[in-house]
């Protein structure tokens, strides 16, 4: 499989099976740090939360997420401060996880591997 931080998410307007928790997992390890977390409509999402050194940080972080995720088509849900940025990833149109929830989170770990 190639790296999934070369791939480019698909548009998904649903229609597809969200994955299982065996692909969760299997593709879990593809990506840096990311925790699976369950909502409390049972829905699975990526979490990862950033550390940084001031606000200046956190936001220039973010509005290099938003740029990936624009040009990915695909969009996290993001919370942020002074020195931290949380960010939760999930494929809202078929209510859980797809390869394109762990495409988006490669590419984001770009920006901090970088």
């Amino acid at each position: 499989m190639n790296k999934l931080k070369d791939k480019k998410c698909k548009p998904c307007e649903g229609g597809v099976i969200p994955f299982n928790i065996s692909e969760i997992h299997k593709y879990q390890k593809k990506v840096d740090g990311w925790n699976i977390i369950k909502n409390d409509k049972d829905i699975f999402f990526l979490e990862k939360k950033f550390k940084f050194k001031d606000f200046k940080d956190s936001q220039n972080f973010v509005n290099n997420v938003g740029k990936i995720s624009e040009g990915e088509g695909h969009h996290p849900e993001i919370l942020f401060g002074w020195g931290y940025a949380k960010i939760n990833i999930t494929t809202h149109a078929i209510e859980g996880l797809s390869e394109n929830d762990f495409i988006l989170a490669s590419k984001i770990d770009q920006i901090t591997n970088a």
